[in-house]
């Protein structure tokens, strides 16, 4: 829907530039899943840096001189740390701008130590990889995934990302969860997409819509006497032409599941009434096919 939307307007005759944009578009959300992780790495350096001040405080307390290490060594952040492959693939891919944006690591790990989580973490007696664990997805998902603060630096770092991130919040508590003591490096390095069709299903819907832009806009128009030739040319034109590209080809996309996708896409990037508008439009359109027995589907359970 991005690319589509920077593109609108015309049939492009250089679609690989368009290609090219939509490729990296998805691999930067790589690319902000590996700077979490680095973020991850980071807040347990800051904790051992804590400590080691604490210590060496000449007025310090006793509880100073004797800091809880359960953050600092917390098996699930030491797993992280000390993934070979993965840091160097966030060192190549100069990921770590932590180092230099340390403000950031800062609000979060002092929000980290006022918080519940970790007050009951440091006083919890049993030691377990499963406890540490926890306590990582507890603060990720608690602290650090909704602090606005975090979310503007990543809005102004990249802005494709404010789009992204619940896609990668939601893979990183994925693959925390899965994490064992035992597991291979790979495990922290998932790949970015489900399969080699997975990849060829984004650059042909891609292609496909644009190439095809002005019959399909002509379809949205023939289904409506009061099209706004403003609405057109926004978020909802491009949706409506990139469900009626999945209509016609992509037969083994059910009508339904395209409709149901679109609708919430509208309802996340447009305006209040869009998905009322696209729904409309989109089930004339279905209406119209199957009377026509045109653009039929195969394969199971379609409808």
């Amino acid at each position: 829907m991005q690319s589509l939307y920077a593109f609108k307007g015309t049939e492009s005759d250089d679609i690989t530039k368009n290609e090219k944009f939509l490729l990296h578009s998805l691999d930067s959300i790589y690319d902000l899943y590996l700077s979490i992780l680095a973020l991850l790495t980071e807040l347990q350096k800051k904790s051992k840096d804590h400590n080691q001040k604490l210590q060496k405080k000449l007025t310090g307390s006793a509880a100073d001189r004797n800091p809880s290490t359960k953050f600092q060594d917390n098996q699930l952040l030491e797993l992280i740390s000390s993934n070979k492959m993965l840091q160097e693939i966030i060192k190549k891919r100069k990921l770590n701008f932590w180092e230099l944006d340390f403000e950031y690591i800062d609000i979060l790990f002092k929000e980290i130590l006022k918080s519940e989580i970790y007050e009951e973490y440091i006083n919890d007696t049993e030691n377990s990889f499963q406890k540490e664990k926890q306590f990582v997805l507890d603060i990720y998902s608690e602290i650090i995934a909704p602090n606005d603060k975090l979310y503007d630096y990543f809005e102004d770092k990249r802005l494709t990302w404010v789009d992204d991130l619940p896609v990668v919040n939601t893979a990183i508590l994925k693959v925390l969860r899965k994490q064992k003591l035992i597991s291979p490096e790979t495990a922290l390095l998932p790949e970015l997409y489900k399969d080699d069709d997975d990849k060829e299903f984004a650059k042909d819907l891609l292609k496909k819509t644009l190439l095809n832009s002005s019959t399909f806009i002509g379809e949205i128009s023939s289904k409506t006497t009061n099209w706004d030739s403003e609405r057109l040319a926004s978020i909802d034109g491009v949706l409506l032409q990139m469900a009626i590209c999945e209509f016609q080809k992509f037969n083994s996309i059910p009508y339904k599941v395209t409709i149901n996708e679109y609708l919430e896409v509208a309802k996340e990037y447009s305006t209040p009434k869009s998905s009322f508008f696209i729904n409309g439009i989109l089930d004339k359109i279905v209406k119209d096919y199957q009377a026509e027995k045109k653009h039929q589907k195969t394969g199971r359970g379609l409808l």
